[in-house]
């Protein structure tokens, strides 16, 4: 059984002069349930475009997209920018995926507690630092309860230990909130310390180079097996 399983015939894009540029041709990837799948590729390969036909916002593409779910998954998407409506407050920007009603605000309110910010509830985003706006954007996330979480390098623009707390946070919210995760990075650290397994991609058109099951704890990740996989990751 699979989450996700993915294939895509040709994916295309205007290119210059008239011409087409081919993102994707003949491309497949299979998502085991509960996984943390991370793509590990340079900007501009398309990564965030397999993210977004995923989630069903472009679907100008030959192929199919399946999920192994009864009905249609609940699918969160955690984006480069953290998009938190400037005119609502914390809680409000929380809530929004679930509606309007007490209930909504209650789990908005819960959510927060979890990742450090109840104090921030009634504030609005342009109060918060950086950091913290990714906070409100994991907590929108799963305040969805999602079947599959999109990760499109949400953690771009932190200094290291910043990002290192919010890897920290994502893994604690994973364990009580499992999920499948497709994340996306360029960061072969990042990839190593997160990742069940990793699929690093080239091209164009996008084709699998490496795909590796990490099986390892925190402190390898983190030491000597963790910097030999990253190795492993840039070679040829």
């Amino acid at each position: 059984m699979t989450a996700v399983d993915v294939l895509i015939r040709a994916k295309r894009f205007p290119g210059p002069a008239g011409g087409e540029r081919v993102l994707y041709r003949d491309f497949a990837l299979a998502v085991a349930p509960f996984s943390f799948v991370v793509l590990l590729a340079p900007s501009g390969l398309g990564k965030t475009t397999l993210l977004n036909m995923i989630a069903g916002l472009d679907r100008d593409y030959d192929g199919r997209i399946g999920f192994g779910t009864a009905g249609p998954p609940r699918i969160a998407y955690a984006f480069q920018s953290p998009r938190l409506l400037p005119w609502r407050t914390v809680e409000e920007n929380v809530a929004l995926p679930l509606g309007e009603d007490a209930a909504a605000r209650a789990a908005a309110r819960a959510m927060l507690e979890e990742v450090g910010l109840a104090d921030q509830a009634q504030a609005y985003p342009e109060r918060l630092s950086l950091g913290q706006q990714r906070r409100v954007a994991l907590a929108r996330a799963f305040a969805l309860a999602p079947d599959l979480l999109l990760m499109d390098e949400p953690f771009v623009s932190l200094d290291e230990a910043g990002a290192a707390r919010l890897r920290d946070l994502l893994r604690r919210l994973l364990a009580r909130r499992p999920a499948t995760v497709l994340f996306v990075t360029h960061d072969t650290r990042e990839a190593v310390e997160l990742g069940s397994r990793i699929v690093r991609l080239d091209g164009p058109p996008a084709r699998i180079r490496r795909d590796l099951a990490v099986d390892l704890d925190l402190a390898a990740r983190r030491g000597a097996a963790g910097e030999a996989l990253r190795g492993d990751l840039l070679a040829p």
